[in-house]
């Protein structure tokens, strides 16, 4: 029945023997979802007065590896401390003021 179908059966791409997951496991958060790990009073007192301190997020502390690009930052500064980030989660960190910092 291949006839109508052609390329339907068969073996497709490569194969990796003994596939383990953890190689592979890498925990992400999106952009948008940055300053719900910083504490209310720390994000209240930042957009109050925006020269004093600036709040670290350490993303290595919440278990997560990779910071990816989707949603909008506010324009407040800040800093980021990450395993892995995406070219657009890093624009945008940037052009909020922020500043993304690379964890070995």
């Amino acid at each position: 029945m291949d006839k109508y179908h052609p390329g339907y059966f068969g073996k497709v791409g490569m194969r990796h023997f003994h596939y383990t997951q953890n190689k592979h496991h890498c925990p992400t958060l999106n952009v948008d979802k940055l300053w719900s790990l910083v504490p209310a009073a720390d994000r209240h007192a930042t957009e109050q007065a925006p020269s004093g301190a600036v709040p670290v997020i350490d993303l290595t502390r919440h278990n997560v590896t990779k910071l990816l690009g989707n949603g909008n930052l506010p324009k407040i500064p800040f800093i980021v401390k990450t395993r892995l980030i995406s070219r657009k989660a890093e624009l945008k960190v940037i052009r909020a003021g922020g500043k993304v910092e690379l964890i070995a």
